[in-house]
């Protein structure tokens, strides 16, 4: 392996990814302070981007045997701050309301509790395909809702509404799900 090789592969980790979907954070919320045509687009772009490493880690962690307990709990939990992140900035900002905001930071929270006790009782915590589409409907929500502006004819936010509320949708029936399967537990 030459020393390219062994860089590339010690920078493009799963758990660097999922850092770097931490580190995205800031840069887009900074950006939303700031809101206009342009920095709307660069946030809308650079959250996309940190979208993506949300699939490649996975992938990077199963192809190549590198899943490890510190991704298994950083990667939800950048997911969590990322999404919940643009969230609150849109509502600050008037793109979402407040309540629909209020349901989807609430049920991720929780959520994140219930696995918490989930793993302390050994059990499977991996996200179902209600949960996948869940995180894809936000995604989908919340970039042409940060782009808000009209771009070549298009009404960015409008797409943006209408996926928001399949997001709100697949955000309770998940929650639900999760609670409903785990109700042995609770007790």
């Amino acid at each position: 392996m030459t020393r390219t090789q062994k860089i590339r592969d010690m920078v493009v980790t799963p758990n660097f990814l999922t850092i770097s979907r931490i580190a995205a954070i800031p840069v887009i919320v900074v950006l939303l302070m700031y809101e206009n045509r342009i920095t709307t687009f660069i946030a809308a772009l650079l959250f996309s981007l940190a979208s993506i490493t949300d699939y490649l880690d996975g992938y990077l962690a199963r192809t190549r045997g590198l899943i490890s307990t510190l991704g298994k709990i950083l990667d939800p939990l950048a997911d969590k701050l990322l999404v919940g992140s643009c969230l609150i900035m849109l509502t600050q900002l008037g793109f979402i309301q407040g309540w629909i905001t209020c349901i989807i930071v609430g049920r991720e929270i929780a959520v994140t509790g219930l696995r918490c006790v989930l793993v302390e009782n050994r059990q499977d915590v991996a996200a179902s395909w209600l949960g996948k589409y869940k995180t894809g409907f936000q995604i989908a929500a919340i970039i042409p809702l940060t782009l808000h502006y009209s771009y070549f004819g298009i009404n960015f936010n409008a797409i943006g509404q209408i996926m928001l509320y399949g997001a709100l949708i697949f955000t309770l029936w998940s929650g639900l799900d999760y609670f409903f399967k785990a109700k042995k537990f609770l007790i």
